[in-house]
């Protein structure tokens, strides 16, 4: 039976289970209470409170103008609507990078003051400490390897990470050090399925994908971009289950149309 079935609450016990029981774990980004209802009633293992807001809900070309202010308020807004899922939560850019202490007080805010389950931190060695620090104070930590957004301006270009052996081996070893400093689970993003099969083999976490192929052991997608609300964003990755942007232009074009024309509200529709 699946574990997904069996749970009344998603736990890092419940997803580590799921990795042992090949399982697939799903996740998607969340920013809102009324968003966050529908996906934790449908049953996604995990909801991630994602920077990407700063793309989705803000309208900025990239996740670093985020606060954690901002962050702060998403994830209330999310965790209020949950019974089941897991939430995590980005430490945005700005938050943890100065050293481990920034990182771990950081965090302290976004548990106190959200509720929230757990953190997610992009790079390996470089942030290692501050994995450890947020560790010891007896967060979870979700890791994030490949393509990391709030490093855009370093990479330049948002092509697919570590297709040189090079920087696939340096993939494996940060993968292995985030395992090693007790994080959770770790995302892999934008990197050739075969070297995403190779760390989800060779950790025992779960290791979940966004661009990385279907030997992973869970996939994330930005929510906006799985329901179509985003109209230009056109990955390979990403597959859409619903084309919202029409529905909703449709639908909010029937309604001037019925304003204009004096048809809503009718007799039936008013006191």
């Amino acid at each position: 039976m699946s574990v997904n079935k069996e749970i009344k609450r998603v736990t890092t016990h419940v997803l580590q289970k799921m990795k042992v029981d090949g399982e697939r774990i799903s996740m998607l980004t969340c920013y809102d209470y009324s968003m966050a209802r529908i996906l934790d009633d449908a049953g996604t293992d995990i909801l991630l409170v994602g920077d990407s807001a700063s793309n989705v809900m803000a309208g900025h070309e990239t996740t670093l103008p985020i606060t954690l202010d901002q962050m702060i308020y998403h994830a209330q807004s999310v965790v209020r609507a949950i019974k089941r899922s897991f939430v995590v939560v980005d430490l945005p850019f700005g938050s943890y990078q100065g050293n481990s202490k920034e990182a771990l007080n950081s965090t302290i805010r976004i548990m106190k003051e959200t509720g929230a389950h757990g953190v997610k931190i992009e790079g390996g060695e470089e942030i290692i400490e501050s994995v450890k620090r947020i560790i010891s104070a007896g967060v979870p930590v979700m890791g994030h390897l490949g393509l990391t957004p709030q490093s855009i301006y370093k990479f330049g270009t948002y092509a697919v990470r570590a297709t040189e052996e090079a920087e696939a081996a340096k993939l494996i070893n940060d993968a292995k050090l985030l395992q090693d400093a007790g994080c959770f689970a770790i995302v892999l993003e934008k990197i050739p399925a075969q070297l995403a099969k190779k760390v989800a083999e060779e950790l025992y976490i779960p290791i979940i994908g966004i661009g990385a192929g279907k030997y992973v052991d869970g996939q994330v997608l930005v929510m906006h971009d799985m329901l179509g609300i985003n109209k230009d964003f056109k990955p390979r990755f990403l597959r859409r289950y619903l084309d919202l942007y029409t529905e909703i232009y449709d639908a909010t074009q029937a309604y001037i149309k019925d304003v204009k024309s004096r048809d809503f509200p009718n007799d039936n529709e008013q006191y």
